[in-house]
């Protein structure tokens, strides 16, 4: 099986294409949609090869959304894109009580297969108003599919997914996870929405993440490998559904879990998981971090404190492990930008 190596953004590129190529009802509509930049790359080259399948969109975030819910009852597949999360925040009413509750209120004759994609996360500045993370709130609600892709495989096979799904997905993508790069198998099965990976096996301890969280736990993991700690890596991919029974598994393989949030803990998806393996599991120590619960500054000289990155899950697993050995690992030159080819929120 050959391999080839592709970055988040080409990998949602590629599905999204190949969506449209083999279904022309699969239509691509947002502020920016066909910007020279394409959305992080996300959707460049597009608008040229089906131009009748990319549509730019005006400053109405409520009501193109209005709009996309009567493309997918009426038989299209539209793919939303907001380029901040908090754009999506003009349209809730629109996402909650029209988008996630027509196939339930018409006793399912109705389908709404429509994707929204939301960019989440921190980066280059961008402040309180444009840097947060917000899948808890789309979680909660009923009638909604959420997944948090943190690598290329599976952003891919995800959005693929997605936008065959008869169902309204919330599709998260954390504009850090657009610069990564990862390996794509050829012939491989499409991932189904709902089912959580072992990233990292391990025996110590169990971190449970999702988004680009994921990646933070995996570099703590390796870093605390070469000392002799073997951390298992759970990468959830979905927040709903959710795979309860692989977050019951690795908790009770380890006894020991520490759940990295991707956004706040406070009535967050890291309190949800600590009551799933509080409510099915006996003597199991669980702990969890998450952003600091406060407005995101736009200076780096603040924002820096706001995130669980590597360094702090390191040193909470070795306080969980009550481990005393001196554990060295790498910071990060500039805590607001994930390599040198960051430029900026697009």
């Amino acid at each position: 099986m050959k391999n080839k190596i592709i970055s988040y953004s080409e990998a949602i590129n590629e599905a999204l294409t190949e969506t449209i190529k083999n279904n022309k009802k699969v239509i691509i509509i947002g502020l920016g949609a066909d910007d020279p930049k394409g959305i992080f790359g996300t959707t460049l080259g597009i608008k040229e090869k089906y131009p009748n399948n990319v549509f730019d969109m005006p400053t109405a975030e409520n009501g193109f959304t209005g709009f996309a819910l009567g493309l997918a009852i009426s038989g299209y597949r539209p793919v939303i894109v907001h380029q901040r999360v908090e754009f999506s925040l003009l349209s809730i009413e629109q996402i909650f009580n029209q988008i996630a509750k027509w196939h339930y209120m018409s006793a399912g004759k109705i389908k709404v297969p429509l994707v929204i994609r939301l960019i989440i996360g921190k980066g280059w500045g961008q402040g309180p108003q444009h840097s947060q993370s917000l899948e808890t709130i789309f979680a909660h609600i009923p009638g909604l599919k959420v997944v948090c892709p943190s690598n290329a495989e599976d952003a891919k096979d995800l959005m693929i997914a997605s936008i065959k799904d008869n169902n309204p997905v919330i599709f998260f993508e954390h504009r850090w996870c657009h610069v990564t790069t990862g390996k794509l198998k050829e012939n491989r099965k499409i991932k189904k929405i709902g089912k959580a990976k072992i990233a990292v096996k391990g025996s110590k301890i169990s971190l449970i993440s999702y988004s680009y969280s994921t990646l933070e736990c995996i570099m703590a993991s390796k870093i605390l490998g070469k000392f002799g700690i073997s951390c298992e890596v759970l990468d959830l991919r979905s927040l709903r559904p959710l795979d309860k029974a692989s977050i019951i598994q690795t908790a009770n393989k380890t006894k020991k879990v520490l759940v990295v949030d991707n956004g706040m803990k406070t009535f967050g998806i890291s309190s949800e998981i600590s009551c799933i393996i509080s409510e099915n599991l006996k003597n199991i120590l669980v702990e969890r971090i998450g952003v600091l619960e406060t407005p995101i500054p736009s200076t780096v000289s603040l924002a820096k404190y706001c995130y669980p990155e590597h360094p702090l899950i390191i040193r909470k697993v070795c306080r969980m492990l009550n481990i005393k050995k001196k554990i060295f690992f790498y910071k990060r030159k500039n805590p607001d930008q994930p390599n040198s080819s960051f430029r900026g929120p697009f």
